[in-house]
Formats: C-alpha cells, structure tokens, sequence
C-alpha cells in the first residue's frame, strides 16, 4: 500500500495528481512487532498505540577468518569450575575427612568460606581460618561457625597442590581451638601440627 504525502506548491497553486515528479511516495511496510495500545495515566479512554520491540539476540561476526566465537570449556567438563567453587570443594573435602572421627562434636558447627578477612582484624598478620562461638539464645542464636578466608591460603600456596594440605591444615587448627585440645588429637595423621617449629 502506497501513500502520497506533500504535493508541492508552485506559485500558491497545489499540483495535484500521483504523476508530479517532485511527490514524495512513502510506502508502508507490514508491522513487525506488535502494537500494544497504552492508556496514559489520567487521561481517561485516550488510547496511543505503542511497539513493544523484542529484543533480538546478539549477533557477532566471524573477524578475520577465525571462525565463530563460543565458550572455551562446556559447562560438564571439570576445569569449568571457578576458582571459588574449587576451593568451596576443597573445605568440604576436609570437613569431611574430619566428620569420620569428629562426627558428633562437628554436629552444630557452620563451616563457612569468604575471601578476605573482615577489616577489623589488627594482628600484623593476615588470618586463615576464625572460629567464632556461639552466642545468643532462642531465635537470635547463632551456632558455633568455623570460617575460611580464600585467598591468603590461595596466596600461602606455592603449588596449586599444596593448597588442599593448606585447607585441611587451617581447619584442623580451628577445630582443635574450638574442642580445646592439641592439633594432633584432632588429626592423628599429622596434617596440621607437624610443620610447627
């Protein structure tokens, strides 16, 4: 469907007729997007036509002949996971290897993970690990929670290997101080007590 629109004028006098060379012809297209109808707040049945547009995904193109960009691992491949969740698997690793002999007395600890420690420490250095005490009652009570800071044990850890002896080691120390007893009561093996000198 066309639509002619703004004959021009020559001389005051109106051109009329689809065949003026100087007519401009606009040519309607076939909507794509739907068209909702809008009720503008305080003007009562006044109704304006609004296109909602949806959003079309974003396409990238091939540069420089390298081919199509995608994701370097599929999410089911083990190095998918981050750095964090790597390290959450590592503390749950070590509590568990505790949980086979400390089962009950693990019972009511939270064992939680964060980066870095709060800002308030004032020790010249940095901890690993905290143990915090439960405190309130009733609803307001907080268990016994055993935290691990994330990243002074990434940076303790001269091979990524080491960092899981790391872990276990700073879990161990916190569970000993929370039970009051030696390190190696709570690990026989000797992770965790053997290095001190």
């Amino acid at each position: 469907m066309s639509l002619l629109v703004g004959y021009p004028y020559v001389g005051g006098v109106g051109l009329a007729g689809p065949r003026c060379d100087a007519a401009a012809v606009i040519v309607r297209k076939k909507r794509r997007y739907p068209v909702t109808m809008a009720e503008p707040a305080g003007t009562p049945r006044a109704l304006f036509p609004t296109a909602t547009r949806p959003v079309p995904p974003r396409r990238r193109r091939d540069r420089r002949g390298r081919g199509m960009r995608g994701t370097l691992l599929p999410p089911d491949v083990p190095a998918y996971a981050t750095r964090s969740e790597r390290f959450d698997d590592l503390v749950l690793d070590a509590v568990e290897h505790l949980d086979h002999r400390w089962s009950a007395e693990l019972a009511d600890v939270e064992f939680a993970v964060e980066d870095v420690p709060p800002v308030s420490v004032t020790d010249d250095s940095v901890p690993l690990a905290s143990y915090q005490p439960a405190s309130g009652k009733g609803r307001s009570a907080t268990p016994q929670r055993i935290v691990v800071y994330r990243r002074p044990l990434e940076a303790r850890a001269v091979i990524p290997e080491d960092l899981a002896e790391l872990v276990l080691d700073a879990i161990i120390h916190q569970v000993a101080e929370m039970m009051d007893v030696d390190p190696a009561v709570i690990d026989p093996e000797g992770h965790g007590w053997g290095d001190e000198e």
